[in-house]
């Protein structure tokens, strides 16, 4: 029995070893390594962006100021990488959103990147970053990679993904064709079809946009939001008497719907019927949450500081209203007792004094 059970298991690994071997082994790394160099950096205009395939109209509405470009090198091969301080972290991500295109694809392990073949895009925080290409030299992708997180890390911040705005929903959302806007003149080159004065961005209006497929079709949704639900409703209003909302016009119908202070709106969707299932994937669920002033670039260890240096202040201003409170006191009682000799407060050692009134 044993040397009939030797012999099965030597057949065994006999038949099997051969495809063990002819198998191929992948190793995938997760953070490329590459020996990156900095080689240079300098000071641009934001006027200098459409060199780089910016708009500086489009960059002046986000906030941006001020523009860096880097130049990094690895053995002879030369990447030219743009940083733009936009106003917030929302702003770059803005940013991130207006340039990506269906063309370009997210990547699996670097957080708010997309990548195509004339470069990358990032938001770290505020800075909106811009990876280009070279056209006359070839990078590897694992090496272009590798630069992408020399420069803005696997993932941005904790507190820097609390402060975008929500994801629309990805049941049927093309990719690539989102957008975040905040003004007029992105929103002339982006939305279709709804005049940018009608939007309200003077009222603190935001708006999200993105590209669904519909049964054979595409249809573009919008979601407005406002700072409060009597704005959402004044230009829900204004838009139902200028674009005649939820009427059956053919190819050219908007369909809409207004859910506390925000507006959705679907376009080209073909019918009622369908632009109502396609809208019913937006559901508003309201929250109450207190607004927090944005950091900065301050450092942990900074607000850390900041923070405890704030509450010896506050121990020191509780005592100090303390003994001025006892000061006030004393002082009061001398003043009364020289003022109003009859009154009781200016003579401290009469509550010490017990009557007994007996007659």
């Amino acid at each position: 029995m044993k040397r009939h059970a030797l012999a099965v298991v030597f057949m065994t690994l006999s038949a099997t070893l051969p495809v063990l071997c002819a198998q191929e082994v992948s190793v995938i790394p997760l953070v490329p390594a590459a020996n990156w160099q900095l080689t240079s950096k300098q000071e641009a205009s934001v006027d200098d962006i459409r060199n780089y395939g910016g708009d500086p109209a489009v960059e002046g509405e986000y906030g941006v100021k001020s523009v860096e470009v880097r130049t990094y090198q690895l053995d002879g091969t030369r990447v030219q990488v743009v940083l733009e301080t936009a106003a917030d972290v929302s702003a770059a991500y803005g940013l991130l959103t207006y340039y990506q295109n269906e063309s370009m694809h997210p990547d699996r392990t670097i957080e708010l990147t997309m990548s195509g073949a004339q470069g990358s895009l990032m938001a770290r925080g505020r800075t909106f970053i811009r990876f280009i290409r070279p056209k006359a030299q070839q990078v590897s992708e694992n090496d272009f990679r590798a630069l992408l997180v020399v420069v803005g890390g696997i993932r941005p911040t904790r507190d820097s993904l609390s402060n975008l705005p929500p994801s629309l929903p990805s049941a049927g959302l093309i990719p690539g064709s989102n957008k975040y806007i905040l003004g007029p003149v992105t929103a002339l080159k982006v939305v279709p079809g709804i005049p940018a004065d009608l939007i309200g961005f003077d009222q603190g209006a935001e708006v999200l946009l993105g590209e669904y497929h519909v049964g054979n079709s595409r249809s573009t949704v919008v979601e407005l939001s406002y700072p409060t639900q009597q704005i959402a409703r004044l230009r829900f209003t204004k838009m139902s008497e200028a674009l005649g909302l939820n009427q059956d016009r053919g190819a050219n119908s908007l369909y809409a719907r207004r859910e506390g202070s925000f507006i959705f709106l679907a376009l080209k969707a073909g019918n009622k019927s369908e632009a109502s299932e396609l809208l019913d994937h937006f559901t508003v669920n309201l929250q109450l949450s207190w607004d927090q002033k944005y950091p900065g670039d301050k450092t942990i260890g900074r607000q850390l500081f900041e923070l405890f240096m704030g509450n010896v202040l506050l121990t020191l201003v509780l005592a100090g209203s303390g003994l001025a409170g006892g000061l006030l006191i004393v002082l009061s009682r001398r003043v009364t007792a020289k003022v109003f000799p009859a009154w009781e407060w200016g003579h401290p050692e009469t509550d010490r004094l017990i009557r007994l009134n007996l007659e």
